[in-house]
């Protein structure tokens, strides 16, 4: 079995481990992608940030890709083929219900299972557990309230009004799938009996739409083991054929998926911290933060980092400036002289001794249009990008609040094809190495008002050095 993720931006690994993260999506890259013994693989499109036109496209456009490689591999290699089977397809999406819904999801059944007849059931699964984001009675929910009422629900691309999520896919679909027409898996189906959910999975109406409860993870254990049991060529004897189920899901699904094939992360908590990077002669490199996500629990969580760490100094970009910089007569020009202040007060900071808290102004800057906002937040994070990027080759680590900046950072900054995802620091907060250098992905909408300051805590934590003997002569 594998699980291929299309990942809307780079945090959907953020409860698993020892898997690849694609940042290129041609054939070639996602055949070796595939041949990868993890059970997972990430595939990110960063489709969050862009406009549903050209989300739409890069999302096909992975498709087409991902069907030259499995077809190459049909033809090629008949063992790795095999352990392909079930391929299961997951459109890993936002836990507070922000993305291009169901957008992705309809485009992938298109190109790669047929079109919207061909598909058993789609399964919305938006439970985050280790971020408090349950589902029950249909109800989505953040620490218990509805989520439709957190700063979440209004968001200014992507906001809802209803945590029903019957009527939440109602809403995005345009009207096209009716909230009665959504089933839903309750909490008590997925306690009960496995071989009655199973039967109940194998029933459902070709097409269906199909919410799931979750609050535990037995729950989302119970749902996985019967879809996946419904899902293998062995289905076909007792259900006559397997299904074609699909996946809108959070993070949580995806450990439910693949346990106990996963296995225990080899490295959590301080041996995570150790993959700090060091000089020559052993000395630990200085760390970055770099904050791009606005939404309020970014603001408190970076607020909180500078009032506590004397040694974190502010360096902000801000956002209204840039916008009238790249509005005004020669953009370029001015937007490289910026640029380079900003580099330069990086360099003074890492200089001192101090950490570097590279951020952008906080709150929305009112747009005309929602294109504009798109555009002004891929600049933003390109810039951002860019400066972390000239830095990288001094530093020891890179912590990064936000799933674009996160993105934008690791595809354009620091130029990676691919980067191999070690685990968690703290939960949710995911570990990967861009080469040798660790970069801390942070979500934006995740933990609380100290969660930022102690990942920072732990990853300065001076760390034993593990390499032989003293260091190099002058060290």
């Amino acid at each position: 079995m594998k699980v291929v993720v299309f990942d809307d931006d780079p945090t959907g690994s953020q409860t698993v481990h020892g898997c690849p993260l694609l940042l290129r999506t041609d054939a070639t890259a996602l055949r070796q992608g595939l041949q990868h013994p993890s059970p997972l693989l990430f595939v990110l499109a960063n489709s969050r940030a862009l406009e549903p036109a050209v989300a739409r496209e890069r999302v096909a456009g992975i498709c087409r890709s991902l069907d030259e490689a499995l077809r190459r591999i049909a033809a090629e290699d008949a063992r790795l083929a095999a352990r392909l089977r079930p391929l299961v397809l997951v459109s890993r999406g936002d836990s507070t219900l922000r993305g291009h819904f169901p957008l992705e999801l309809e485009v992938i059944e298109q190109e790669l299972l047929g079109g919207p007849d061909a598909v058993d059931a789609r399964f919305l699964v938006p439970a985050f557990l280790p971020g408090g984001r349950t589902t029950v009675d249909g109800i989505h929910l953040l620490h218990g309230q509805p989520v439709h009422t957190s700063a979440f629900g209004r968001d200014g691309l992507f906001g809802f009004d209803t945590s029903d999520l019957a009527a939440y896919i109602e809403a995005k679909s345009g009207g096209r799938v009716p909230a009665a027409a959504v089933q839903r898996l309750a909490l008590a189906e997925l306690e009960a009996d496995p071989e009655a959910l199973t039967a109940r999975l194998a029933a459902l109406p070709s097409g269906a739409w199909v919410v799931v409860d979750a609050v535990r993870p037995r729950h989302l254990a119970a749902f996985a083991a019967a879809a996946l049991a419904l899902m293998t060529p062995a289905a076909a004897t007792r259900w006559r054929r397997p299904r074609r189920f699909l996946f809108q899901s959070a993070a949580s699904l995806l450990n439910a998926l693949v346990e106990p094939e996963l296995g225990a992360p080899p490295l959590a908590g301080a041996r995570l911290a150790a993959l700090r990077r060091r000089d020559g002669c052993g000395r630990p490199g200085p760390g970055l933060v770099l904050v791009g996500s606005h939404v309020p629990l970014a603001d408190a969580q970076l607020a909180h980092l500078l009032a506590v760490d004397p040694r974190c100094r502010l360096i902000e970009i801000e956002v209204s400036r840039l916008a009238r910089v790249l509005e005004g007569p020669a953009p370029g020009e001015l937007l490289a002289s910026l640029e380079g202040a900003w580099l330069a007060r990086l360099r003074q900071v890492l200089d001192a001794g101090q950490t570097p808290v590279l951020a952008s102004s906080r709150g929305e800057l009112p747009c005309r249009s929602s294109s504009e906002r798109r555009r002004l937040g891929l600049e933003l994070a390109a810039l951002m990008a860019r400066l972390v990027g000239a830095l990288a080759p001094r530093l020891g680590f890179v912590l990064s609040k936000g799933g674009i900046t996160s993105h934008t950072l690791l595809e354009s900054g620091l130029g990676c094809s691919a980067v191999a995802l070690q685990g968690q620091l703290l939960p949710g907060l995911s570990l990967v190495l861009a080469g040798d250098l660790p970069v801390l992905t942070c979500p934006g909408n995740l933990g609380d008002a100290q969660t930022l300051q102690q990942a920072l805590a732990l990853m300065q934590a001076e760390q034993p050095r593990t390499g032989p003997g003293p260091g190099p002569p002058g060290c």
